[in-house]
């Protein structure tokens, strides 16, 4: 869901106290949509994007793009330095204003502005200066995209339109009984809400119809009179005159579906509500998951184009090679056919159709054995033998072929594992440049060439203060494994399915029981059995591990292995993901 304007309320009190005061260290813009103010350590994220527009502090860090976008260029021109001096929410509106004490070039000091429109399809993030110009926008809103309102460098800035309608910290128990009494009495009293109040979200209107008739379907005509929704009403508001919120997460089935600001009891049993310690750690654990697929989506969409077309036209193919295979295990049957035909050559005529005789190779059974009428006798008996002779090369050839296909499809799997557990931008282009060798994408022209820099393994510690790295794509499990680890440290790869190589670097010491099934956990979350249960993960030392002639990236072969199985839990993954 997109923030609403009491719980953007609710985000910028509890940031408030936190920041103002600050200076920006740092800007940095991981995503098209998201920049990151950087205070003291602290991570201020503000997302433009449409499914999920808000402000944050995060505990995520996120990668950034080897070049950074004009904006964050712009950004940094400004803010770098500047101090937060003010940070506000016009009353209701979903939109933040952060007003910055800024310096020019020339040390003069001066006023910046940024603007969070957290509006859905229309969020945007606008830099204005001390005279409330735009200066830029993520965004840039001309005459074409709207007639009522331009975002363009140069413009004075005009906050969005107003809603038209009361907002609802404004409303009395007289201005709501008047409403009700004009009410439609088959009219559902959360759209009642939603039309008459400014400032109340779906989800809250049908909490308050919800507290008021005992069901979120409630109709008007099932209130005999307005007073049981204005006490629901009056609670609510109370809540936010006083700043008196509790972040709460609303889980079905152990997957987010909501969050609110306030406890929330319309969906009973069937939804579990987890109240969170702040607004910010409530917002990184609801849309980690969310964002990570949309990454995937929208990044990868090529990628997984690409390797799930190549893999199956590699299934296609190696059906048709396995087809043609079993058909030449047949082949002793043409050898027979040109033997028979060749001993009974002194029957035969030419244009004959068919030779009938016994076969000698089956106790003289009789056998009808077609003929080409146009071919002599000794034609028709080399061309069995010619077929049989090719049924037998292809026999050879196929078999190295079907390897080749079966060995490809294997690789392939593992590619798309990786596209679906790509984290940053880094990841998406380093499996690029990996489809891209193997030959499994196409290079595109004279295409200018994308800047790349060396993306690390994932970093993990153990419990006992172990190192653990997690390989991000095949060429990295292969140099991780291969190149970088110590021959003593433990190497780890779900037993027969697609994963990333793990390896614990034991720094020369035995390391105990918990270091081993972390490890292992690791191994099983990192792959293609992440939502399983008892996944069998192998492991041994990376001396152990070898790299067979010819092999694919990431593919490898192992000895002298032990088997541990582990159930995957997201929580000990994030508790044992370095700083």
């Amino acid at each position: 869901m997109a923030i609403d304007a009491i719980c953007l309320a609710a985000v910028v009190a509890e940031l408030r106290p936190q920041l103002v005061g600050l200076r920006v260290d740092k800007v940095q813009q991981p995503a098209r949509d998201q920049v990151v103010l950087l205070f003291r350590g602290r991570r201020l994220l503000l997302n433009a994007g449409a499914g999920a527009p808000r402000l944050q502090l995060t505990e995520i860090s996120r990668d950034n793009p080897a070049e950074p976008p004009m904006f964050c260029m712009l950004l940094r021109k400004h803010l770098a330095g500047a101090r937060l001096a003010k940070l506000s929410q016009p009353p209701l509106e979903r939109l933040v204003r952060m007003e910055f004490d800024a310096s020019d070039e020339l040390g003069r000091a001066g006023r910046r502005t940024l603007v969070l429109e957290a509006m859905g399809r229309r969020s945007n993030l606008i830099l204005l200066d001390g005279e409330g110009r735009v200066i830029d926008s993520l965004r840039r809103v001309d005459a074409d995209m709207s007639a009522q309102r331009q975002v363009l460098p140069g413009l004075f800035y005009q906050p969005p339109a107003s809603a038209g309608r009361l907002p609802v910290t404004e409303e009395t128990e007289e201005g709501l009984s008047a409403r009700f009494a004009s009410a439609p009495p088959e009219k559902a009293l959360d759209a009642f809400l939603l039309d008459q109040y400014f400032g109340l979200s779906p989800l809250m209107a049908r909490e308050l119809a919800f507290q008021a008739a005992g069901s979120s379907d409630a109709r008007v005509f099932q209130l005999a009179s307005p007073a049981p929704l204005w006490r629901a009403m009056e609670g609510f508001l109370d809540r936010v005159r006083e700043n008196r919120f509790t972040p709460v997460c609303l889980l079905r089935g152990g997957q987010p579906m909501d969050f609110a600001c306030v406890p929330v009891g319309q969906y009973g049993p069937a939804v579990e509500a987890v109240a969170y310690d702040s607004f910010s750690a409530l917002l990184d654990a609801f849309y980690e998951a969310r964002e990570r697929q949309e990454r995937t989506r929208q990044r990868g969409a090529d990628l997984l184009r690409a390797a799930s077309t190549a893999r199956d036209r590699l299934r296609r193919k190696l059906a048709l090679q396995e087809k043609e295979y079993a058909e030449t295990q047949d082949r002793d049957k043409l050898r027979i056919q040109g033997d028979l035909i060749t001993a009974n050559l002194y029957r035969m005529e030419r244009g004959q159709a068919r030779l009938e005789c016994e076969n000698y190779y089956e106790d003289n059974a009789p056998v009808h054995i077609p003929l080409d009428p146009l071919l002599t006798p000794q034609q028709n008996a080399a061309k069995y033998y010619k077929r049989y002779t090719k049924a037998k090369t292809a026999e050879r050839y196929l078999r190295e072929q079907m390897a080749l296909a079966r060995r490809d499809l294997e690789y392939l799997e593992s590619v798309l594992e990786e596209i679906r557990q790509a984290e940053t931008e880094q990841d998406f282009l380093d499996i690029r440049a990996e489809l891209r060798e193997g030959g499994f994408l196409k290079k595109q022209g004279r295409s200018k060439k994308e800047k790349t820099r060396a993306a690390a393994p994932r970093e993990f510690r153990t419990t006992s203060g172990l190192r653990v790295q997690v390989g991000r794509n095949n060429r990295q499990n292969d140099q991780l494994t291969l190149k970088e680890a110590d021959r003593r440290d433990l190497w780890f790869h779900t037993q027969k399915i697609h994963g990333s190589h793990v390896i614990l670097r034991c720094a020369g010491q035995a390391p105990g029981p918990e270091d081993v099934a972390e490890a292992a956990m690791l191994a099983a979350w990192f792959s293609q059995a992440r939502e399983s249960g008892n996944v069998p993960v192998d492991y041994t030392e990376a001396r152990n591990v070898k790299k067979p002639a010819g092999s694919r990236p990431g593919m490898v072969i192992y000895t002298a292995h032990r088997t541990l199985h582990v159930t995957p839990e997201e929580e000990t993954v994030k508790r044992l993901r370095a700083k």
